[in-house]
């Protein structure tokens, strides 16, 4: 009772702060319509109105940032080193719209990502993850872990909001395209190499140069991380190597190669009252090729090849000589005992060929992706026979796009058609538009149908608890969104958007009492997603700035007869809080802060904000070379985020680390 009331109060503050945000940027839009401009305010303008900002993942062709009509958020190196950031998933869960579900929140652990939705069981598989425009997520059950991923290498991350399908295909909630550095354009290298150190042996060893050799161009990467484990008997530790190299074969034809390889190792939790515990594996490796070519100034062409290899290894552990399996299951165990395990070893090889076509009015792209997977998958159970599968998937898709400008107006109209052995075939279309009023506003809007096909586990793979469903159908949205960015009173970049969601065929799964395992279906009934963003940004007062990011989602759910006492209504929302002081000389400090209502209908704690506090320090700095020092306390108020209970799945409590870098 006392939750239900406390959950009531807590959305009518947070709708009556919603509408007073919405009154208050209708205000503030309109005088930023009519501003005129000095030369110092277009200084200004073009550092926190980044209108000419050059971005990928919208059309797969670089275009400026004021021409897009997505969704999109922009995540930068820059950004990332001031939270001194161990893991992408701590500098993802502060993106306004992008809720990121943390099992754990510990030193070294993902967590999924979840865009403008509130549907726990589905929403990550949704969200395609992209390296560099290469699929990241598991071909296995269409999930992502990004811990494999290091967070030193990224220039950029490009976050696009609802369905991107007519781009990249399956791609019902989003997409997250991670853009790495690029390699050094002199001679002499640059570089740099940190280390820091935390509570519970929390351990962080990164090293990274870039430059050129006679014409080709290297950036390289290493890093290793090692912990204790910041709550319970959790522990981290993970090797990563990364490499880009640009060849120039001749004048007008590039050779861009990268290879990494990463292998997180991990205990999630020791679950006390079920007596096990469950550790897992993960192990990335992946080599790239992009060779581009231009044919005229106006025209070129892109080619390009990718082989990425991928295992996940899960495994449950007894924890005691307690005799608890033996009462509870008839099954004799001793502690150290695996009772089952699961694993995914994928890979799989594509490329993709593209044509485009840039001028004054046209950016178009013209292109074929084709890609093939093959999964050897083996579950394995104490007193059950181990089930063994080895499925394929074979995909092909074409697609074009043409962000047509005319003046301060673009129309970009997009489409592709999708097609596998597995599920079928799906046809996305799409079209935005935006619309410049002056230099410090744009509108945008945009109205797309987008699809997610369902893992090939879930249609031809038989597993431990899992009944394989070949005739499972891909699930669709139509996805609807309009907004408005604008530069107000030469201090403040507010952003507002408005989004509608209309999913059908969403996959569920239900029991099969017949066989005495699950199956997925497409039963999910229709799911209607309604909400709202705002961001708002000052530019720094007295070395001082601030941002902040609100996001609103509600769920309806129309139950199908299959799931009648499903849940029809879920509400859930959102705040990011960043408070940042730059001198630029030599001092620097942020404050963040998290704060996410998931409205699940299991018990949890997660009713406040998570702060987490950096400062740094440079000690030392002359011509090219600079030492730094840092100090980053984590959950400042000691502050509970539970998902749900039990308490095994308990956020650290504070903690603190410390650290040193050297750049030249």
């Amino acid at each position: 009772m006392l939750r239900n009331v406390f959950c009531c109060e807590a959305r009518k503050c947070y709708l009556s702060f919603f509408k007073a945000l919405i009154f208050i940027s209708a205000i503030l839009f309109v005088p930023a319509f009519a501003s005129a401009q000095t030369e110092d305010e277009m200084k200004m303008l073009s550092m926190y109105f980044k209108e000419d900002q050059l971005v990928y993942a919208p059309t797969r062709s670089l275009k400026p940032l004021s021409q897009v009509a997505e969704n999109i958020s922009i995540v930068t190196a820059q950004d990332i080193e001031a939270m001194n950031a161990h893991m992408l998933s701590k500098v993802l869960e502060i993106v306004t719209g992008l809720f990121f579900y943390n099992t754990m929140n510990d030193f070294g652990t993902s967590g999924f990502a979840f865009i403008q939705g509130s549907d726990f069981y589905n929403d990550d598989r949704r969200t395609l993850i992209l390296l560099d425009g290469m699929p990241w997520n598991f071909m296995a059950g269409g999930t992502h872990t990004i811990n494999t991923i290091p967070v030193k290498i990224v220039k950029r991350i490009e976050i696009i909001k609802g369905p991107a399908s007519s781009a990249w295909g399956s791609s019902l909630g989003g997409v997250i395209n991670i853009v790495t550095k690029n390699t050094g354009d002199k001679a002499v290298p640059s570089g740099s190499v940190s280390a820091s150190y935390g509570e519970r042996n929390s351990q962080d060893y990164n090293a990274e140069i870039m430059g050129k050799a006679g014409t080709v161009g290297y950036y390289l990467h290493v890093d290793r991380m090692d912990s204790d484990g910041l709550r319970k008997n959790r522990y981290f530790e993970r090797d990563s190597l990364y490499s880009k190299f640009d060849v120039p074969l001749f004048p007008d034809i590039n050779l861009t190669l990268t290879a990494g390889y990463s292998d997180p190792h991990f205990k999630y939790n020791d679950y006390i009252e079920w007596d096990y515990s469950n550790v897992a594996n993960f192990r990335a490796f992946f080599i790239t090729a992009v060779l581009t070519t231009k044919i005229t100034d106006e025209l070129g062409v892109e080619a390009s090849f990718y082989r990425y290899k991928q295992k996940f290894v899960s495994r449950n552990d007894v924890l005691s000589d307690t005799g608890f399996w033996d009462a509870v299951y008839g099954i004799d165990l001793n502690a150290g005992d695996t009772f089952n395990q699961w694993i995914y070893d994928e890979t799989t090889k594509g490329g993709t060929a593209k044509v485009l076509w840039n001028n004054s009015v046209h950016n178009a792209v013209a292109g074929l992706d084709i890609s093939h997977g093959s999964l050897d998958q083996i579950s394995m159970s104490t007193g059950a026979d181990d089930d063994i599968n080895h499925p394929g998937i074979s995909k092909w898709a074409v697609f074009v796009n043409d962000t047509i400008s005319f003046g301060d107006l673009s129309i970009t109209p997009g489409l592709r058609h999708d097609k596998n052995n597995v599920s079928g075939d799906f046809t996305s279309p799409s079209l935005g538009a935006t619309y410049r009023i002056g230099r410090k506003t744009v509108l945008r809007a945009s109205v797309a149908r987008g699809f997610a096909y369902p893992p090939i586990t879930y249609t031809s793979s038989e597993e431990l608890y899992l009944k394989p469903n070949p005739d499972l159908k891909p699930e669709k949205v139509w996805s609807y969104q309009a907004g408005a960015e604008a530069f107000i009173f030469d201090f403040l970049n507010a952003k507002a958007v408005l989004f509608y969601h209309e999913l059908k065929n969403e996959i569920q799964f239900q029991y099969d009492g017949a066989v005495g395992k699950y199956q997925y279906i497409n039963g999910g009934g229709e799911a209607k997603r309604t909400g709202a963003e705002f961001d708002l940004e000052t530019i720094p007062f007295y070395n001082v700035s601030m941002k902040t990011g609100l996001s609103y989602v509600r769920k309806e759910l129309v139950p199908e007869e299959n799931f009648p006492d499903a849940v029809n209504v879920t509400n859930i929302y959102d705040c990011n809080v960043i408070v940042k002081y730059d001198d630029v000389k030599s001092l620097s400090a942020q404050l963040s802060g998290n704060y996410t209502w998931w409205d699940f209908p299991w018990e949890g704690k997660y009713n406040t904000f998570i702060w987490d506090l950096s400062l740094g320090k440079k000690i030392y700095s002359v011509d090219k070379i600079s030492t730094d020092v840092f100090l980053v306390v984590h959950n400042i108020f000691n502050s509970s985020s539970i998902i749900d209970k039990p308490s095994d799945t308990d956020n650290p409590r504070r903690w603190l680390e410390a650290g040193i870098s050297l750049k030249f």
